[in-house]
């Protein structure tokens, strides 16, 4: 574990391939592991934890190192659990902003793009600062089937769902039970 104890990042967490940007600020404690960010990004972006995912870094565009759950497969470069991974840890003394890639679906491939743009004082849970426009649904295809519904292409498969609907005093924090993977 990191000596540094105590204190808070501010974590920006965006999603690929789709315009207007869909994407959420929240901070959380640097002695957070990143299953405990993975919990967050999901009830941050409106996620239902229904789905594998992990975490990629590395040297360049070359992205095969994996901070994950035990288990995953196809893993190329160095893996580490996310359980024993602490966010002060992955951080060290490395300058700010700093970005890694959150995986999630992987048959839907949402990726996402988390930079870790500032630390600063506090302590407790995870806290919403602001963020734009509706997560897509769960299993709903990826972002090209997203942005072919967004375009009227083709159909919403998720009646009353809105797109530009995002409201930061309803994200809740609280973890959700991970359901089985298919």
């Amino acid at each position: 574990m990191s000596k540094e104890k105590g204190g808070r990042v501010v974590v920006k967490v965006f999603l690929y391939g789709i315009k207007p940007e869909i994407w959420r600020r929240f901070s959380i404690s640097v002695e957070a592991t990143f299953l405990d960010l993975h919990n967050a990004v999901q009830a941050a972006m409106g996620w239902e934890n229904r789905s594998p995912h992990e975490f990629r870094h590395g040297k360049g565009k070359r992205l095969v190192d994996v901070i994950g759950p035990i288990g995953l497969q196809g893993v190329i470069g160095e893996f580490q659990d996310e359980t024993q991974v602490a966010l002060a840890d992955y951080i060290g003394k490395k300058k700010l902003p700093l970005r890694l890639l959150y995986r999630y679906d992987f048959a839907d491939e949402w990726v996402h793009e988390i930079v870790f743009e500032k630390k600063e004082e506090g302590e407790g849970g995870p806290k919403i600062i602001d963020g734009a426009r509706a997560c897509p649904p769960e299993d709903f295809g990826g972002h090209f089937q997203y942005m072919q519904a967004l375009h009227g292409e083709i159909g919403w498969m998720n009646p009353g769902y809105e797109p530009e609907n995002f409201e930061p005093d309803k994200v809740d924090f609280t973890p959700k039970k991970e359901r089985k993977r298919r």
